[in-house]
């Protein structure tokens, strides 16, 4: 009995053996892939790359080293500032009883007393400071805070506003070329956000030359108010208080001022927005030797240029930007510039889009000799206008 039940698992196990050898010879091994020539790529190679490999121990530190925004943000925060308002509001509210049993007059006039705070750039070692409008507007008191020392501020100019402290030797922050920008780079946005003081957040370069529709409001040309959207979108964390504050780059230079972010909440979900600091460097200057910003106009009116644009006017491409009406006596007109014409680009620089066109010309000051290509039906023709 014994026997038997021995001889037929030895037997069993026989088969088995056999059944796993016909297996690994019937069954496909996988294929091995060759790179560059190099050895067969296998499992272990996973586990080794880059661990005995000097050239790839290098790579490792150079990407360490160019992430490395550490430097960037000390340098920042020195030069981003904490700013306070005290405003007052006139209301007028109205008591119909007051007329009713006392003959007086039922409208009646109150001072509204309010606070609110933002974030700022001091942007010279005297004292001026950038900001956005919005965080002075109606301000009869400024409060800058450095360093927990208040120093009064004083309104210099606003369209992107500036204040001035008394103050000699200040940290600032310089200018970056925002042009330079690209999708993808690192960026810290520095700021004072729900009165957290120097607070850094980080993220990418998300979008460039963004319009958001959110000044289409304050368009006046009677009043030569001409806003500018061209905003640099980032996913770095902008929060009620951020506004006004720095978007700098690894370098800690200032590529844009804060200004809104894209929230059904009011607080931030996911996108903020930043004036780009080409259009905040030359509107500063304005404001500090000018008292007002000196703008050009090429006196057109303009859309975005795309397959369906273009194949509803027969333009022969689907780039630039299409200039649909021309204002007589403009800059434009006196250049003989004409309607169907497809700018292409301003100063050499390229151009896709309304908002990056706009950007270009913000550039510009009167009495500037301006290049700009275009395309009128397939010819192609370079236009200089003094800017007037």
């Amino acid at each position: 009995m014994n026997k038997s039940i021995l001889a037929t698992f030895a037997a069993g196990t026989i088969g088995a053996i056999i059944g796993v050898s016909a297996t690994f010879q019937f069954v496909d091994q996988p294929e091995q892939v060759n790179v560059n020539d190099q050895q067969p790529y296998d499992q272990a190679s996973i586990f080794q790359v880059g661990l005995n490999d000097d050239d790839d121990i290098k790579k490792t530190a150079d990407c360490a080293e160019y992430t490395d925004l550490t430097l960037a943000a000390e340098k920042t925060v020195e030069s981003v500032v904490h700013i306070q308002t005290h405003f007052v509001t006139e209301e007028v509210t109205y008591d119909p009883f007051l007329k009713l049993f006392y003959g007086e007059d039922g409208y009646r006039k109150r001072q509204r007393h309010g606070e609110a705070a933002g974030s700022g750039v001091i942007i010279s070692p005297e004292g001026y400071i950038v900001t956005n409008n919005h965080v002075v507007q109606d301000a009869q008191e400024i409060t800058v805070n450095i360093d927990q020392k208040a120093y009064p501020g004083t309104i210099i100019g606003t369209d992107i506003a500036v204040i001035k402290i008394e103050g000699h030797g200040l940290n600032y922050s310089e200018f970056g070329n925002s042009d330079e920008l690209k999708l993808g780079e690192w960026v810290l946005a520095v700021g004072n956000p729900l009165n957290l003081q120097s607070t850094v957040t980080a993220g990418i370069v998300s979008a460039k030359n963004r319009n958001i529709d959110l000044l289409t409001s304050s368009y006046n040309p009677d009043e030569k108010v001409f806003p500018i959207e061209s905003f640099i979108q980032t996913d770095a964390a902008v929060n009620s208080g951020n506004s006004g504050g720095a978007l700098v780059n690894k370098q800690g230079e200032l590529i844009g001022i804060n200004t809104a972010i894209s929230s059904g909440t009011g607080y931030y979900t996911g996108y903020s927005f930043a004036v780009p600091s080409n259009i905040v460097k030359k509107v500063a200057y304005d404001l500090i030797k000018y008292g007002e910003v000196k703008r050009v106009q090429l006196g057109i009116n303009i859309m975005d240029n795309n397959s369906e644009v273009q194949e509803l006017n027969n333009l022969s491409t689907n780039k630039g930007v299409v200039v649909t009406g021309v204002v007589k006596g403009g800059n434009a007109s006196n250049n003989g510039m004409k309607i169907k014409d497809i700018i292409t680009s301003v100063g050499g620089k390229k151009v896709n889009s309304t908002s990056e066109l706009q950007a270009k010309l913000a550039m510009y000051n009167p009495g500037d000799k301006v290049s700009i290509s275009l395309i009128r039906g397939e010819i192609q023709k370079e236009v200089e206008i003094i800017m007037e």
